[in-house]
């Protein structure tokens, strides 16, 4: 092979000896700056390995990381917001309100709160979802509306084991622990269908209305406005929860719904549920106090 190495006459490079189809290889060395380059970055690249933690299991002579940068900078953070946190810990609902820098404190915060925690059920502007999600922007509330009653409901939830103060409701399953047969449970389901002006069989709707105030009034009232003490249901404002359809309407009855809201006082902090609750109260169907 190395017979076949001559100088190029044009470039007056050796050649690499290797020829395809009349060409030949030239064999010209590298730039020197490309070398030089290549070199610097090989012994920064050593010296990065033995400075910071770039092998497994170690944290290199420095003991820098960025799990614990990041742990400084939130610390960091968590200092600067702390004595606007205790203004809002401190401060009545009220005095949130009507206080103009700490209500926009607390609405800047509040979204972001919602966005992390709430959204995934309610949606990112309140809307709710089908299924047990109610909608946080309109005016229809089960267990009130105003900023008192919202903060309540985010602090010790609905339904849940994990506080005793949680907001609980519990509705019969008619059907299925004996309490009404099949026929009368579509005869209430026609009732309440006419109770915001739907009914299909008014001579069922007649039956039910019987049966719903026997069965149903003591909770939902006798026109089925419903009770926010007890969390029940306005069921003639045609505003429903898990589907106002004479099927999904059957099903409630039949079966009751047990929907579960966790309290947020126990992983948020008091400031947290605060800004939560004036920020929900902004969406669109806060009551006054």
């Amino acid at each position: 092979m190395a017979s076949n190495i001559e100088k190029d006459a044009v470039s007056g490079q050796d050649t690499t000896g290797h020829e395809w189809d009349g060409i030949r290889e030239l064999n010209t060395p590298l730039p020197r700056w490309w070398l030089w380059t290549f070199y610097a970055c090989i012994a920064f690249a050593a010296l990065w390995v033995v400075l910071y933690p770039a092998l497994p299991f170690s944290t290199g002579l420095t003991g820098w990381t960025a799990r614990g940068a990041i742990g400084e900078e939130m610390a960091r953070h968590a200092a600067e917001q702390e004595p606007r946190l205790v203004a809002i810990r401190e401060a009545t609902l009220e005095e949130i309100r009507s206080e103009p820098a700490l209500r926009a404190y607390a609405m800047a915060g509040g979204r972001v709160a919602f966005g992390n925690n709430c959204a995934a059920c309610h949606g990112a502007g309140g809307q709710g979802a089908p299924g047990g999600f109610p909608s946080l922007a309109d005016d229809d509330w089960l267990w009130g509306g105003s900023m008192a009653a919202i903060q309540q409901t985010i602090a010790h939830g609905i339904r849940t084991a994990e506080d005793d103060q949680a907001r609980t409701s519990m509705m019969p399953r008619f059907l299925a622990d004996g309490l009404l047969k099949a026929p009368q449970v579509d005869d209430v389901a026609e009732h309440v269908l006419d109770l915001s002006g739907r009914a299909t069989d008014r001579a069922a709707a007649a039956r039910g209305a019987t049966l719903f105030a026997e069965n149903c009034a003591a909770c939902h009232g006798d026109r089925g406005t419903g009770n926010r003490e007890m969390g029940a249901p306005n069921l003639a404002d045609q505003v429903w929860l898990y589907g106002g359809d004479k099927r999904a309407i059957v099903q409630s009855i039949a079966y009751a719904r047990g929907g579960v809201m966790p309290a947020w006082g126990a992983r948020l902090d008091p400031a947290v549920v605060k800004m939560l609750a004036v920020y929900v109260h902004a969406l669109g169907g806060g009551e006054a106090e």
